[in-house]
């Protein structure tokens, strides 16, 4: 029986690189990634939603480009919170402060387990792609170039390049950030180490929740 080789796993991941805070994907285009705030609109008052409802309105309809809303769902690991906790409640020297401790700590562990906290990040993930990098939109030509250049590396972007690329996405970014501020929505771009972690765990949910990996603090919102 003849050998099938594996393809490596980097051949399914569509990013060549990431440099400066911005995605460079395989074809040429990059991508920045905000890391948005929520508001709870459940508690705002009638006037507020429709004030907020028509604000995001005006935002999508100013955009004369593609955006995605990505909302990533975790269940909320307190582990660390908890080792704190038991931490402070082995250095207890009065007795009844170390029961109450030990029986905060069993409380919050069950609940947490029977309500099932999910912690929730949402993300918009905004595109640039010039003419210089752009594939042409025929599916049969995109296919055809696929296969002719399979095994092929596309070529580095020059530094030059990647900062007039660059520029021309940070302002998409500064439009959305501008549009969703007046619906009372902050944001803040990743940075590479952090979109590093991000993708990490995107392509690593399982390791992610069963080991401690070293987390990079994300700018405040």
């Amino acid at each position: 029986m003849a050998n099938i080789k594996s393809a490596p796993s980097q051949e399914f991941v569509s990013i060549k690189e990431i440099r400066d805070g911005v995605i460079i994907l395989k074809d040429g285009s990059m991508r920045m990634i905000l890391m948005a705030s929520s508001l709870n609109f459940a508690l705002k008052s009638a006037d507020e939603q429709e004030a907020t409802i028509s604000q995001y309105q005006n935002f999508l309809n100013s955009l004369d480009f593609h955006v995605q809303f990505y909302i990533q769902s975790r269940g909320l690991n307190i582990e660390t919170y908890l080792e704190a906790l038991r931490k402070k409640e082995r250095e207890q020297t009065d007795e009844l402060l170390k029961i109450q401790t030990k029986e905060y700590i069993d409380f919050i562990r069950d609940f947490v387990a029977s309500t099932k906290i999910v912690n929730k990040t949402f993300y918009i993930v905004i595109p640039y792609s010039s003419t210089i990098f752009e594939k042409k939109n025929n599916p049969f030509s995109a296919f055809l170039d696929k296969i002719l250049s399979s095994g092929k590396k596309t070529p580095a972007i020059s530094q030059n390049d990647f900062e007039k690329e660059k520029n021309q996405l940070l302002q998409r970014a500064d439009t959305v950030t501008q549009g969703l501020a007046r619906a009372g929505i902050r944001t803040v771009p990743l940075n590479t180490e952090e979109l590093i972690e991000l993708f990490y765990g995107l392509y690593n949910p399982e390791e992610e929740e069963r080991t401690s990996i070293p987390k990079q603090e994300y700018a405040t919102i």
